[in-house]
């Protein structure tokens, strides 16, 4: 509350302005194979979480702050006279965003800006299918990294890059990348970078935008040490690097929406191994009254035993937004390096600016075969998805969605998800509540 008070007092400059913004999402979950297929022993879940979040941005012509400080947290956790059970890694308050923006071009120059953005950051780039905040999970994702950005009328191009380590060392600069928490530092359970560059440039057009993205990230060299009998890795100097770039696409013509992409990836993966692997997206809608329909694909590449690994890594996106709302693939819960194949099917019917109904059916496969015992190696299901959003008002907003995963035998294999005894299929619910109220002083 110190830093909002500050930027407060800076406010009463007659250029500048502060806005406040706050957040209270709370949402009941029902889990009955959420993530991965539940074994016929196992019972569902049923819980609440809550994010509690309280946003300040402080704005004149030369200078903007951003301080952001949230709460997340499962109701009951701590006990309720006073909080002496909670583990460090069930401690979810956290400095979600902490970053200064400086104009280094002329404020008489309109056309054009040059800005640096220092500090901890949200990163969001286009369909957030590479980059983005992640924001469905309740602590969302952010970087500490630095940007400095480009803007021309319609062109954008940003150039960003981070260092991580784990503490202020005396010596040496060897990251152990070992998410703290129960933070998933990238997507398919993936291990967090000690570094990382990139370069976006944008383009936005009448209707859509399309850009072009580099993406480097550099990862702690390790080996395996046997410890008890279990592998235990021991970091050394020096890096593995891994590089993605590719091209984005989406635009309207009338009633009809196209989005396409395609990325390759290649240089090392975070176990030092050689890569080279691909990514291909292409979907359409067409509006019909209240009603769009649409669908489309996914590829993504993956490895076959003895080969040049293939496997492809959706960076630090949001995977909650293409691969099925149960989260089974590229979220928490590893799927094997066979690669995915999604097409799917979605119908929205926007009845009123208050009201939207939305279903999503998908069909999954894995990109390469898998060797097991079962009489389908490639099919892991379908999943259907019924999504319902009902704005009260613009600040307050009812979210309920019901999803169902008709999974094969496949799916639960070792060299999948290795369930063992596993159930013939899954359910997923949960209602939502966002509150967002916004303050705006000049």
């Amino acid at each position: 509350m110190a830093a909002i008070t500050v930027l407060g007092l800076l406010s009463r400059s007659a250029i500048a302005q502060l806005s406040i913004s706050a957040q209270v999402r709370a949402r009941s979950e029902f889990r009955d194979g959420q993530g991965a297929p539940l074994s016929k022993e196992a019972d569902p879940a049923l819980f609440i979480s809550q994010r509690t979040r309280l946003t300040g941005v402080f704005n004149n012509p030369r200078i903007k702050v951003g301080i952001s400080l949230q709460d997340v947290r499962t109701w009951g956790q701590d006990v309720s006279t006073i909080n002496r059970n909670t583990t460090e890694n069930n401690n979810g308050f956290m400095l979600h965003e902490a970053w200064a923006e400086i104009l280094l071009s002329d404020t008489a120059q309109k056309n054009s800006s040059l800005n640096l953005r220092l500090g901890r950051q949200e990163l969001v780039y286009d369909d957030q299918r590479l980059i983005g905040n992640l924001d469905w999970l309740q602590q969302a994702r952010r970087h500490d990294a630095a940007v400095l950005k480009f803007q021309r009328k319609n062109i954008m191009v940003h150039l960003g890059g981070a260092f991580n380590q784990n503490k202020e060392n005396a010596s040496g600069t060897i990251y152990s990348s070992v998410p703290a928490g129960n933070y998933p530092a990238s997507t398919n359970n993936g291990t967090m970078y000690k570094s990382m560059q990139f370069l976006y440039a944008g383009k936005k057009l009448a209707k859509g935008s399309m850009s072009y993205l580099f993406f480097s990230d550099q990862f702690s060299k390790y080996s395996l040490e046997l410890v008890e009998g279990v592998n235990v890795k021991k970091f050394h100097s020096g890096t593995w690097t891994r590089f993605t770039t590719g091209v984005y696409f989406n635009n309207n013509f009338d009633k009809l929406s196209v989005s396409a992409s395609g990325y390759h990836q290649f240089g090392k993966n975070s176990s030092g191994q050689n890569l080279k692997a691909w990514l291909l997206a292409l979907s359409g809608g067409y509006q019909i009254g209240k009603v769009t329909a649409g669908a489309g694909v996914d590829y993504t590449s993956g490895s076959a035993p003895g080969n040049t690994n293939k496997t492809f890594d959706p960076l630090y996106g949001t995977p909650h937004k293409f691969w099925g709302f149960m989260d089974y693939f590229y979220a928490g819960s590893g799927f094997g390096n066979a690669g995915l194949v999604d097409y799917f099917a979605n119908f929205k019917w926007k009845n009123s600016d208050r009201f939207t109904l939305t279903t999503v059916i998908h069909h999954f496969t894995s990109q390469n075969e898998i060797a097991t015992t079962t009489t389908n190696n490639k099919s892991f299901g379908q999943e259907v998805d019924i999504v319902a959003v009902y704005e009260i008002t613009k600040q307050i907003a009812l979210e309920g969605g019901y999803s169902h995963f008709f999974n094969t035998a496949l799916l639960a294999d070792p060299s999948v998800k290795n369930i063992s005894n596993f159930k013939t299929g899954a359910n997923w619910a949960y209602i939502m509540i966002n509150i967002k109220p916004e303050f705006l002083f000049k």
